[in-house]
């Protein structure tokens, strides 16, 4: 072979190994911006997650506590209102009758005490509103980091060239939630 063949052998080989490395640097460039890309959307899908966990569980929360709250205000007003019918006895009978309401009033009373909890309804219903708030927060956090991750990634300036070159949209950079 001769020398000048050996040489243009040499410079063909030396621009293909160049392009090799070029292409697979670019497409590692773009194969990172894609991963962070897609850890930034489900880091987002985790924050909608816990929005939409506390949209279905605060009005549920809300509804057992009430209830709960109706329920013992029933029966408290009960034992009121037959208390009170003895003060206002002026009779053996009334007298008699009021005592048989208030005997009612408190076996109901007794009975329905199990379920006689709002104060314990309503410490769960905060407890559950924290966690509930701690993990929409922890989301965002995540979010954020995961758009940090990406931004940075994609606004440096050989990265942007390669992503303008072998890739589509991910050269912008995202917002991130407060």
């Amino acid at each position: 072979m001769s020398k000048g063949l050996i040489t243009t052998l040499a410079i063909i080989g030396a621009i293909l190994l160049f392009v090799f490395i070029f292409v697979s640097w670019g497409t590692g460039v773009y194969d990172k911006a894609v991963g962070s890309q897609e850890a930034v959307n489900e880091a987002f899908g985790n924050v909608q997650a816990a929005y939409q966990r506390r949209a279905d569980l605060v009005p549920n929360l809300v509804g057992t506590v009430k209830e709960a709250a109706e329920n013992e205000r029933g029966i408290l007003t009960e034992v009121t209102r037959a208390r009170a019918g003895i003060t206002e006895a002026t009779t053996p009978e009334d007298l008699e009758i009021a005592g048989r309401r208030i005997n009612t009033a408190i076996n109901l009373a007794f009975e329905a005490y199990p379920q006689i909890r709002s104060t314990e309804n309503f410490a769960d219903l905060q407890e559950q509103l924290e966690g509930t708030e701690n993990r929409i927060n922890v989301a965002r956090q995540n979010y954020n980091e995961s758009v940090r991750v990406y931004n940075t990634y994609v606004r440096g300036f050989f990265k942007r060239m390669a992503l303008n070159w072998f890739g589509d949209s991910l050269d912008g950079t995202l917002a991130r939630v407060r």
